[in-house]
């Protein structure tokens, strides 16, 4: 497994310990329609994004930064985990259960 996939197993490990408040969606790129992140999330009636990246790389590539922007613009959450032990994603989950 890669970094970023060993990134992208504890993410969607975590947020299926969620339980029915957590709907995530991972995208398959085919080539076809438009572009987004690594996984959309609605959780608590919010919506999220999330680019996974390896441990160590916090920028987007160019395509992901204006999908990024786009779903920000929206008033979407978007963030990008570059953690194993998921420190952004669970912070700002935290905040959302308290």
């Amino acid at each position: 497994m890669t970094p970023e996939g060993a990134v992208k197993a504890k993410l969607r490990a975590y947020l299926r310990s969620l339980g029915p408040d957590c709907h995530q969606y991972w995208a398959v790129p085919t080539g076809y329609g438009s572009t987004t992140v690594d996984v959309l999330i609605c959780y608590k009636g919010k919506f999220f994004a999330i680019e996974c990246k390896r441990p160590g790389v916090s920028e987007p590539s160019p395509r992901q930064a204006c999908v990024m922007s786009h779903i920000a613009e929206a008033g979407g959450g978007v963030w990008i985990e570059n953690s194993i032990d998921l420190e952004a994603t669970k912070e700002r989950f935290r905040a959302i259960s308290s």
